[in-house]
């Protein structure tokens, strides 16, 4: 149906319209993906996969939605929130990620 909402590929819940929503450059820009594939996001599913991944591990291992999907903490995270509604919205828990 076409007023359905799109669906977040990340947790693969509904986006309603008033919800935070972003794009996510599937490359980040500053890796060459200006102009590249874009995905549409719940705003707190963006925020939580640049809490989990650099720029750097993003244009290297994660640039496709499968990949983000089995990254660890991306995967805990995606149990967790599907279990709430499509319009809830947290802080995102935690570091921003593991410094080597």
């Amino acid at each position: 149906m076409e007023d359905d909402p799109p669906t977040c590929p990340l947790c693969g819940r509904p986006i309603p319209p008033k919800v935070p929503q972003s794009l996510h450059h599937l490359v980040p820009r500053l890796k060459g993906g200006k102009g590249g594939e874009t995905v549409l996001l719940h705003h707190q599913c963006h925020r939580e996969i640049h809490a989990a991944l650099s720029e750097a591990e993003l244009a290297r291992d994660y640039a496709s939605v499968e990949a983000l999907r089995a990254h660890p903490r991306l995967a805990k995270y995606i149990r967790w929130v599907a279990k709430r509604p499509p319009d809830f919205a947290s802080k995102v828990p935690g570091r921003r990620r593991s410094r080597r």
